[in-house]
């Protein structure tokens, strides 16, 4: 009996029971709360360190790889379900998913997009370097390829990456540089390298100095307060939030009349330089308006000083329909337009052998067509506007191809959301974050038009300018800096993509595992 009671607890499920998985659990969901914290919304960087640093701490490579892939399977699940729990409202309160399978939708993309990092986990302590300083390059590298992997692979959701936690962070100064993916491996490199600045009863100098080093570095850089860009003249906006409620968002006796009865009054009564409506401000089809609704619009914006633009649908049955933003100005032929590239899986397309799945859902999903991954900008008033909508603006490697060309490249960005599917939840707050991490990276200002929240105009460095309460109708009017000149990491991405990571964080896993190989087969000859 106490053979097989041994034997038993060394199979890496048994570690479920044990204190390591209630740690990583705990550990992972502290992870969650540094991206948004619920009782704010604010990011937390220090307890992000402190979160991956505690999962880094239960490697022991002792233990076996097979222990060190489930630690991290359970950090990871718990931190992602912990992120986007919010899914859950859109499934179940306005897509009348019965609860437990909503529960359980939530819980089984989490627990899927976990095995990147399970992976990454096991394959640290397979083939962990016996250097403490090659081991924090080494897992560094490992969860930077996990990170990579979860927002680009399959479609990509990299939302809650943990580079987000860092937007007010002594790391935020990376942004500009290495984008948010390299800001994910400094800190990870971080969170390896902190709790082992005091070993055996000893601090380690070496160990400390380059923590200092990497932690100070972007703050001691931006003491100098560097222009990475330049101010390129005022625009005066007015955002309009609507806040149609979800469940009647599409309803012909509710929802519908009442967005184009006070989008319509507000588009009318704007007296700024640009008014910008959100996401499907305009729920129906051109063709499918009122008599003369369509053609007063234009006509408002067809002479003087003012222009538009307003999130709705386009299209038509037999040539497809898209997610769009229409711009009109005084002096145009025809309207510009802004198709949406990264559609939303489940939403706006659906994945092979899933329809039984979105049948089950009361939500009016289709398959959209998807627009061109570059696109002209709305130019107005010496400003070039770059229009993103709902997540797009998640995937900071499609919006820096748009920096290619500077003659082109955008001098303010703009996002139109309807986040009202997820109700008033930390959605919103992470939405934000991500928007900001936007600026830091590109140096540009951010203005966010929403349903129900949040409306905000962000300046270049991601502070909030001004703001709408969430779930309330109201019209933000205020004044936005466009900017012009390239970062460091627009310039690299908009040329080479995300593959300067990929192949860096690739390269050091690849040398580790030589090492390994070398290692291996010089004590097989000793």
């Amino acid at each position: 009996m106490d053979s097989l009671s041994r034997r038993l607890s060394a199979l890496p499920g048994a570690v479920f029971l044990g204190w390591p998985a209630l740690l990583s659990l705990l550990a992972g969901l502290a992870h969650a709360a540094s991206i948004t914290t619920p009782w704010d919304g604010q990011p937390l960087w220090w307890l992000e360190l402190l979160a991956l640093g505690l999962l880094t701490r239960l490697l022991d490579g002792r233990a076996g790889w097979q222990r060190a892939a489930w630690l991290g399977w359970l950090f990871a699940t718990a931190w992602l379900a912990g992120t986007f729990w919010w899914l859950f409202i859109a499934m179940h309160t306005y897509g009348g998913l019965p609860a437990p399978l909503a529960a359980l939708a939530v819980l089984a993309l989490a627990a899927l997009l976990a095995l990147y990092y399970a992976a990454a986990c096991g394959i640290f302590v397979a083939l962990a370097p016996a250097s403490r300083a090659w081991g924090a390059l080494f897992f560094a590298a490992l969860w930077t390829l996990a990170e990579l992997a979860r927002g680009i692979w399959f479609t990509g959701f990299g939302w809650g990456a943990a580079g987000y936690a860092h937007v007010d962070g002594l790391l935020a100064g990376y942004a500009p540089w290495l984008g948010m993916y390299g800001l994910c491996a400094v800190a990870a490199w971080l969170a390896m390298t902190l709790p082992r600045v005091f070993v055996d009863g000893r601090w380690q100098p070496g160990v400390v100095l380059a923590a200092l080093v990497v932690l100070t570095l972007p703050w001691v850089y931006q003491m100098g307060d560097p222009r990475l860009s330049r101010p390129a003249g005022r625009l005066a906006v007015t955002l309009l939030q609507g806040n149609i409620p979800q469940d009647e968002k599409f309803q012909a006796g509710s929802g519908i009349p009442l967005a184009l009865k006070w989008y319509a009054e507000q588009l009318q009564e704007s007296r700024t330089a640009l008014v910008i409506a959100p996401e499907t401000a305009i729920p129906l089809l051109p063709q499918q308006l009122p008599p003369g609704y369509w053609s007063a619009l234009e006509q408002r914006f067809a002479s003087g000083q003012q222009a538009a633009l307003i999130g709705m649908p386009l299209g038509s049955y037999q040539e497809g329909y898209t997610n769009s933003v229409v711009g009109l100005k005084p002096g145009q032929a025809r309207a510009w337009r802004y198709d949406k590239y990264h559609l939303v899986p489940f939403g706006e397309f659906i994945p092979a052998f899933f329809k039984w799945f979105t049948a089950m859902m009361n939500i009016p999903l289709g398959d959209f067509n998807r627009g061109a991954i570059r696109q002209a900008p709305f130019e107005w008033q010496g400003q070039r506007l770059a229009p993103n909508i709902c997540y797009e603006d998640l995937f900071g490697e499609e919006l820096g191809l748009r920096f290619a060309d500077p003659a082109q490249a955008p001098t303010i960005l703009v996002n139109v959301s309807n986040l009202a599917w997820y109700g008033n939840s930390l959605a919103m707050d992470q939405h934000l974050q991500i928007a900001r991490m936007r600026t830091q990276e590109f140096e540009r200002p951010f203005v966010l038009a929403t349903n129900t929240g949040v409306t905000a105009i962000l300046d270049h460095r991601g502070r909030i300018a001004a703001v709408i309460p969430r779930d309330t109708r109201a019209v933000l009017v205020g004044e936005v800096e466009g900017r012009t000149g390239t970062t460091p990491y627009a310039w690299w991405v908009s040329r080479f993509g995300l593959w300067p990571l990929w192949l860096g964080a690739a390269g050091l896993v690849l040398l580790a595992w030589l090492r390994r190989r070398r290692r291996s087969g010089q004590s097989r000859l000793l």
